[in-house]
């Protein structure tokens, strides 16, 4: 993001008061320390109609039944030698979508699940680094949660119902 993106950001707004707060005052410092990096999508007409972070992640996968449930939900092909090679490992190399917002007047067309495909896309072919999943840390909503199921996101374990955000992967 270029500086004049963020003074454009104070005027963001995505309808969610904790994405617009952290949008609006705290992005551009998560970036100057390193914690993320920030991007904006940009209409025709110049004007920020949606934003995103991304952070290095792992998706950390215990041992036991919690490690099955999640093989058995990848469906991962048998047939492949690196498949034991894979259920042996504890972590897995993901990006994090920290957060993504789109303007109110913008929700609905399309743009978030655009941003989505174009992360996936990216770390996918351009294997710049180990990357296998995609995470997101979900607000606990209706809404939300119906988005990222919608983009090929499945929960990480149950044991954040009652958060305020429910930990969610999807496969590159």
């Amino acid at each position: 993001m270029t500086d004049a993106d963020y003074e454009n950001m104070s005027a963001f707004s995505c309808g969610v008061k904790a994405l617009d707060d952290f949008f609006q005052h705290e992005v551009r410092e998560c970036v100057d320390n390193r914690y993320l990096s920030a991007y904006c999508v940009i209409n025709p007409s110049n004007k920020i109609i949606a934003a995103f972070t991304l952070m290095n992640d792992a998706l950390m996968i215990g041992n036991g039944e919690e490690k099955q449930d999640f093989f058995d939900d990848l469906r991962l092909e048998t047939e492949s030698g690196i498949v034991e090679f894979f259920k042996r490992q504890s972590s897995y190399p993901a990006i994090n979508i920290g957060h993504l917002g789109t303007i109110v007047s913008c929700q609905s067309n399309g743009i978030g699940m655009a941003v989505i495909e174009f992360v996936a896309t990216t770390f996918y072919h351009y294997r710049q680094a180990g990357c296998q999943f995609i995470t997101v840390d979900a607000l606990n909503n209706d809404r939300a949660i119906k988005f990222y199921h919608s983009n090929g996101f499945s929960f990480q374990t149950n044991r954040d119902v009652y958060s305020d955000t429910r930990r969610m992967y999807r496969m590159l």
